[in-house]
This record gives C-alpha cells, sequence and structure tokens, in this order.
C-alpha cells in the first residue's frame, strides 16, 4: 500500500474517510492467523515484504498471495516450486514464475529501474543463484547487467568483460567450487563487492563451504560476503548500495 498516494486521495476528496481507514486498519500487519503479512514494511525501509516459499504449505502460500492481490500490492517471493506456483495462479491470475531463479512475484507496479549493479558468475552452473540475485535487485528497481560464464578457469573472459563490470555502483560475485571470483575482482575494480558463495562444486567443496571460506578469507579489499546460495540477500543489499549511490 501507498501511503502518500492514499493520502493524496483523501485530501483530494477521491477516497472518503472511511474507505480509508478501511485500507489503514491493517497497519502494522495483517494477521491471517498462519501469517502475519508485514504491509508497514515499506514505510520503515523502503522495502516491501518478501516471501520465503519454500516450505510453506500450499494453502498458506495462496492465502498469503491473496492478500497481497486483493490489497492490490506487489510481492516478491522467492525459493518457489513449479508446484506452489501452479497453486497460486489459480486465484491469482497475473502472478509470474520464473523456474530458473524460483523467483514467484505479483509485479503490477513496477519501480522505475536507476543506477546499475554487475551481476557476475564463475560458471554457468551458478546462473541459478545469479538470477535471483538479478531479479531482486530489478523488481526492488535496480538496472542489471548480467555477466555470466568469467570464472578464473579462464579468466581472459574476466578482463573482457572489465570495463563493462566497473561502470556498476557495485557487483555482486557469484562462484562455486573454490569460489575465487569475488576476490579476484575485488582487487581489479574500485566498486564493493558482494560474494555469494554456491553449492556448486565437487565433493571437498563441502556444499559450498568452500567458497563460504574463501570469500571469508579474500585478502582483496571492498568483499562483503553472504550466506551460501543467498542471491536474495545479495541483490537486495546490492540494490541499497546502488540506490544510494544514484542519488
Amino acid at each position: 500500500m501507498d501511503i502518500k498516494a492514499l493520502l493524496a486521495q483523501v485530501k483530494s476528496g477521491e477516497l472518503d474517510m472511511d474507505t480509508a481507514e478501511q485500507q489503514l486498519k491493517n497497519l502494522p500487519y495483517e494477521d491471517l492467523g498462519y501469517a502475519k503479512i508485514d504491509h508497514h514494511r515499506k514505510l520503515r525501509s523502503g522495502f516491501p515484504e518478501v516471501i520465503f516459499c519454500s516450505g510453506k504449505s500450499m494453502e498458506h502460500l495462496v492465502g498469503i498471495y491473496k492478500s497481497f492481490y486483493d490489497r492490490d500490492d506487489d510481492v516478491l517471493g522467492t525459493r518457489a516450486s513449479q508446484a506452489q506456483y501452479e497453486a497460486v495462479a489459480q486465484v491469482v491470475p497475473c502472478v509470474e514464475y520464473d523456474p530458473l531463479s524460483k523467483v514467484l512475484k505479483i509485479h503490477r507496479h513496477p519501480l522505475e529501474q536507476v543506477g546499475l549493479i554487475s551481476v557476475c558468475t564463475g560458471g554457468t552452473s551458478d546462473i541459478a543463484v545469479a538470477e535471483e540475485v538479478a531479479q531482486v535487485a530489478e523488481y526492488f528497481g535496480s538496472k542489471v547487467n548480467r555477466v555470466y560464464d568469467v570464472g578464473v578457469a579462464g579468466i581472459h573472459r574476466l578482463f573482457a568483460k572489465l570495463d563493462a563490470i566497473e561502470a556498476a555502483n557495485c557487483i555482486v560475485a557469484i562462484a562455486g567450487m573454490e569460489g575465487a571470483l569475488a576476490g579476484v575482482l575485488a582487487g581489479l575494480v574500485s566498486k564493493p563487492v558482494i560474494a555469494v558463495p554456491t553449492s556448486i562444486g565437487y565433493g571437498a567443496s563441502f556444499g559450498g563451504l568452500s567458497a563460504l571460506l574463501t570469500m571469508l578469507n579474500s585478502c582483496a579489499e571492498g568483499v562483503s560476503v553472504v550466506n551460501i546460495d543467498n542471491g536474495f540477500g545479495a541483490g537486495y543489499i546490492a540494490t541499497q548500495i546502488n540506490k544510494l549511490a544514484s542519488k
């Protein structure tokens, strides 16, 4: 809900007080019994609530999305399955789903995209996580430059894209295996680098732990690290940095 727009409608006479009061009654949150939907979050943080879909029952997830839909609000969900999408789509016809990133969203009021974030992967196996980064950033109003498959196994590919990568306000480096991409990038650019370790790799990668430790122990300055496969977290903080730089 856009509170400023609501108040402007009341001021202009487009909306009567009783209707406005009815729309405001669920602030700061709407209690569905099984979920408390935080409609007030955008006022506090500048970003609306995000739904983590994995593990939720079909009934609960459909109810949550229907609540946003009925209020004409947009909502972003992460880690959604095809089955969850199909269940929500029966009730919310405008819902969109990307099976690669597993993003499930209602996006009727897209934000203007500003600034630039470069999203880079070590290999094509990291693209699913990278797409979660990119789509979260785009949803929240950032322009995104996708630079995929530029890992250290063929580092000339990275050098060929370096100028375009550094044109961004911040860079997200997504890599599995040994996770060297973030440190290499940070040593070559003047922009902050957000490192995302992925669970891609052979047995001794320990499901992404080796990449995580490499990124945490990088000797290059300007590297921050999120959790394994946490594309959402990286996309969110990259957007915060990008928007501050774009003011």
